[in-house]
């Protein structure tokens, strides 16, 4: 006979799971309160105990926030702050401007559940959005409310809560595996002659890209004062928006091509900037200069890469040509993928080991060889 299900104790909260992340209720004073985001069921538990304890205790728990007025005066206050402490500030006010503040903004920040996300998800792929630029909203979303919550202001994180499958229609279509490079070292020394002999300023821009392996945001913020051609040392500090895209300092070593490069340059070149613009009012080396030169240099050279979306020809752009090709080539010629890391300033290795399938004798016989230990008895 089977067992009676036991009916859970009057008063003792609910622990229940939506989507990736744990969430709570209990009753305080009359009144269901939640709260969302547990990364666990234990830890959700663990804080449940604690907010039946302080009811019990007459504590009374957490009070509901019960913000007055819409998501997007919220949000209006919150893009003004972000603009000192991100660099992304500018970017993520015109995708809540553009995509999201139509949508949700004008409901109260309790009122935007799951359901309105997943239709956002959807409506957005539908409109021709790719996963990733709608991943990008998504996540957007779930740092709003991340600070809202912690101000009080909202009592959940509605992105955080999105079921596994609208999630995995945010998985990106395009493979970063399949972005080109130039694969010839000799190319390298073809494009930065061709470039120099353009515009210095430029082929010294890509120099320092492909040898060195810096965005090319930092390449055009590059100082004099952080380069140390003594010690062969380049200071990455910050980009053309501020900090760097980790916010982390790192250094990147100067190799002797690279040193006898920019050692001439150094005699030439003025002002602070290694890469200073074309015109005397600009700030940094223009994007589009840059880009134009390349587009260029590569026609007259006949120097092509495959498209990774599109399987055809085509011209490098800045970062395929610089720092993606000092990346891959770095793994090509045996380099640590660890240290290959901190020269990039990647976050985790988990990014940087994209670029290990350039090299599969990492993964070859010899290595594996080393865990192989036989399971056959001996004589």
């Amino acid at each position: 006979m089977p067992r009676s299900k036991r009916r859970r104790a009057k008063g003792l909260g609910t622990v229940y799971r939506r989507g990736q992340v744990w969430s709570i209720s209990w009753v305080s004073k009359g009144a269901r309160l939640y709260e969302h985001g547990f990364p666990d069921e234990d830890t959700a538990r663990r804080v449940l105990t604690v907010k039946i304890g302080d009811v019990a205790a007459g504590r009374g728990g957490i009070v509901k926030p019960n913000p007055s007025g819409p998501l997007g005066r919220f949000v209006d206050t919150w893009l003004v702050d972000r603009v000192t402490t991100h660099r992304s500030a500018n970017q993520d006010r015109l995708r809540w401007r553009k995509h999201l503040e139509p949508v949700i903004g004008k409901y109260a920040p309790d009122d935007v559940d799951v359901g309105m996300l997943k239709k956002l998800i959807t409506a957005k792929l539908a409109d021709g959005l790719s996963p990733a630029t709608v991943r990008l909203l998504v996540r957007l979303v779930s740092t709003i409310y991340s600070d809202l919550v912690d101000d009080g202001k909202a009592t959940r994180n509605p992105a955080k809560m999105l079921p596994k499958a609208s999630r995995k229609l945010l998985k990106p279509s395009y493979d970063p595996k399949r972005t080109p490079f130039i694969e010839k070292r000799a190319d390298v020394g073809r494009l930065f002659r061709a470039l120099f002999d353009a515009i210095p300023s430029v082929g010294i821009a890509y120099a320092i890209s492909a040898l060195a392996g810096l965005r090319p945001g930092e390449v055009r913020a590059l100082r004099w004062d952080n380069v140390d051609l003594d010690r062969k040392i380049i200071y990455v500090r910050e980009s053309i928006d501020g900090p760097t895209k980790d916010r982390d300092a790192r250094e990147a070593p100067i190799v002797a091509s690279l040193a006898a490069a920019l050692e001439s340059w150094r005699e030439k070149a003025k002002g602070a900037l290694v890469c200073p613009p074309l015109r005397a009012t600009g700030e940094f080396l223009d994007d589009s200069t840059i880009w134009d030169t390349i587009r260029d240099a590569c026609k007259a050279l006949k120097l092509t890469v495959v498209d990774g979306k599109t399987g055809k020809p085509r011209a490098p752009t800045f970062y395929e040509a610089g720092r993606h090709t000092f990346a891959s080539q770095w793994v090509l010629n045996g380099g640590s993928i660890e240290k290959l890391r901190e020269i990039l300033g990647h976050s985790t290795v988990l990014v940087t080991e994209r670029y290990a399938h350039l090299k599969p004798e990492l993964f070859g016989a010899a290595d594996l060889e080393r865990a192989n230990i036989p399971l056959t008895a001996s004589g």
